[in-house]
């Protein structure tokens, strides 16, 4: 059966896109003459809904009060940098491909030379400028068209920014200030073609350009899945999730990038990489293959890759569990982890989080009061769980009937162990749905100058609460050292296992009223809780990648021989430096 998470029918909802902020023009979080927020559209499940509770829980959590009337003016006149353009490729350009192919268009140009990230990209664009725009896009149609672009750009010295869906949130996208060359960005999304399908051996080759929207809906007309749900799916390419080494909410089931895709081709300075065939497995020796996921634009542009497709499940159900506390969460995390039990999607949110999703809930009916206040009674009453302590776990269960029932079993056993209680498929269903449509609110609410941003690592079991605490704790005492207004919002949720441990993803933010910078000050708070988060035991990023937010934390993450040889890798293959992005190992 399709997923149901988005809109029922995607196929009458327009997709042009806000541009700088986050999302679809058909949809944004708006305050009602009352006060109420609403989302406007008809996108998602939450549309239309009018929502009392919300500005009032975001004034609790960060001890402030909203004057909605007070709106952050945002800088209506977007300034590009002037274009530098190298007039013997231009005229190669213009020889080679029709004038529909590319432009120096200025809001073209300015859209596409950010990301998604808070502080460094989107406030700039919004509220300030950004230091160095592209000074052309192109849009190749073909392998072809992109192997005679690496060819005029190699002869005329002229930089090749890979772009997909414009959602990195690591400064990947991000234009090297003092690059003095032209740069090109090479927007894929023309190349959006599932190629061919092999329904006998499951696995269908698929152009870089597609959307996760896009191929999930073509995937789905045949009866298959890719099972790759990022929360960007909606906007992020499949050489977006590649170059990245994207995860998605149902890796449980279907894997990481690295496990759903079978072959990747990469068109480069010297040439095309790709194995001559997609295997399962093979065992051929060193796989270049490997450099390519998380390689971030730095090595070429990656055109198509062959991956592993599903059929639908025949049984999609939702479901919910209410813990006492967040470490009781964990815990039973951790025995379901021993047992083997996966279901496609499971994430534990924090008591902050639990809040936050009941105050994006419309105005009860009195049905609902009641039943609310049924629940409460159980709950806080019978169970005695502390209200500001209790947690919930949100579960997507996928696959045959009897798989799916097994997997129900086993988690209901598992949680009757720490006392936990069935939330209902209701709350489960929303709470997933949910993911797509609370990506908007960082935009609302910086128009009341709150600034918030996501971050993610991968952290062993045994660190688990050490990290969560030592996240909550720094952050506390930065918001003091900065002397910002209110109380920092830091909340956690896990959500996604491994044998050996799991991704938590934090969501932080503040009040920047009054205060002077405050993009700077949140860049500079955002680094030193990356560095906080790695001296607890987590990594660098489990699936946002690096680019250039988090470059200086690379020498705690490979050893200086590794960094030697994959600067050798670039050296020998690519020595113009063509593909001039400049992330990762390679960030000035």
């Amino acid at each position: 059966m399709a997923d149901k998470s988005l809109s029922a029918d995607q196929s009458k909802l327009d997709d042009k896109i806000w541009g700088h902020r986050w999302g679809f023009s058909d949809t944004k979080f708006a305050t009602l003459p009352d006060g109420a927020t609403t989302v406007t559209g008809s996108r998602y499940a939450i549309s239309g809904t009018e929502m009392p509770g919300f500005l009032p829980f975001v004034e609790e959590m960060l001890d402030v009060k909203i004057d909605p009337t007070d709106i952050k003016p945002e800088r209506q006149d977007k300034p590009v940098t002037p274009a530098h353009i190298n007039e013997a490729f231009f005229a190669a350009l213009q020889a080679a491909f029709p004038a529909s192919q590319y432009t120096q268009d200025a809001p073209a140009r300015l859209l596409h030379s950010h990301g998604q990230t808070t502080a460094e990209e989107v406030y700039q664009v919004l509220y300030g400028e950004i230091k160095r725009s592209t000074d052309l896009v192109f849009y190749p149609e073909s392998e072809a068209d992109v192997e005679k672009l690496i060819q005029l750009a190699a002869e005329h010295d002229v930089v090749l920014v890979p772009y997909g869906g414009g959602t990195s949130v690591s400064c990947a996208l991000q234009l090297p200030e003092t690059e003095p060359r032209m740069i090109v960005v090479v927007d894929m999304r023309r190349m959006n073609k599932i190629e061919w399908m092999d329904t006998e051996n499951y696995r269908a080759c698929v152009q870089a350009g597609i959307t996760g929207n896009q191929l999930e809906a073509e995937l789905a007309a045949a009866g298959f899945t890719s099972g790759h749900e990022p929360d960007s799916v909606e906007l992020s390419t499949l050489g977006g999730w590649i170059a990245t080494n994207a995860s998605g909410m149902k890796k449980n089931r279907y894997g990481n990038i690295e496990d759903i895709v079978e072959n990747v081709t990469m068109m480069t300075v010297n040439g095309r990489i790709e194995q001559t065939a997609a295997m399962p497995r093979t065992s051929m020796g060193m796989q270049l293959q490997d450099l390519l996921f998380g390689s971030e634009g730095n090595l070429g542009i990656i055109t198509k890759a062959v991956i592993k497709i599903h059929k639908l499940p025949e049984v999609q159900k939702f479901g919910s569990l209410v813990f006492p506390t967040f470490q009781t969460g964990i815990d039973f995390l951790y025995e379901l982890t021993r047992a083997g039990v996966f279901p496609a999607s499971i994430r534990l949110m924090d008591n902050i989080q639990f809040r936050f999703g009941s105050a994006l809930k419309p105005r009860p009916s009195v049905g609902k009061k009641i039943m609310s206040k049924i629940e409460k009674f159980v709950l806080l009453k019978l169970k005695g769980f502390d209200p500001n302590e209790l947690c919930v776990a949100t579960i997507v269960m996928e696959g045959s009937a009897e798989e799916v029932a097994y997997e129900k079993k086993m988690i209901a056993k598992i949680a009757k162990k720490y006392n936990g209680v069935a939330g209902g498929e209701g709350n489960g269903r929303r709470g997933y749905a949910l993911t797509y449509a609370i990506a908007y609110i960082r935009d609302y609410l910086s128009d009341y100058h709150i600034i918030g941003e996501t971050y993610e690592t991968t952290v062993p079991w045994s660190k688990v609460t050490a990290t969560l605490e030592a996240v909550d704790r720094a952050a506390k005492i930065k918001h003091a050292e900065y002397g910002l207004p209110g109380k920092a919002y830091v909340s956690p949720r896990i959500t996604q296992l491994y044998h050996t441990g799991v991704c938590i993803y934090f969501t932080h933010g503040f009040s920047a009223q009054g205060v002077a910078n405050p993009d700077e000050i949140f860049s500079e708070i955002d680094h030193s809780m990356r560095q906080v988060i790695m001296d607890a035991g987590g990594s660098i990023s489990h699936h946002h990648g690096v680019g250039k937010l988090r470059k200086d934390f690379m020498d705690e993450t490979i050893s200086p021989t590794t960094v030697e040889v994959l600067k050798g890798v670039k050296q020998a293959h690519d020595p113009q430096n063509i593909f001039g992005i400049r992330n990762n190992i390679f960030a000035e």
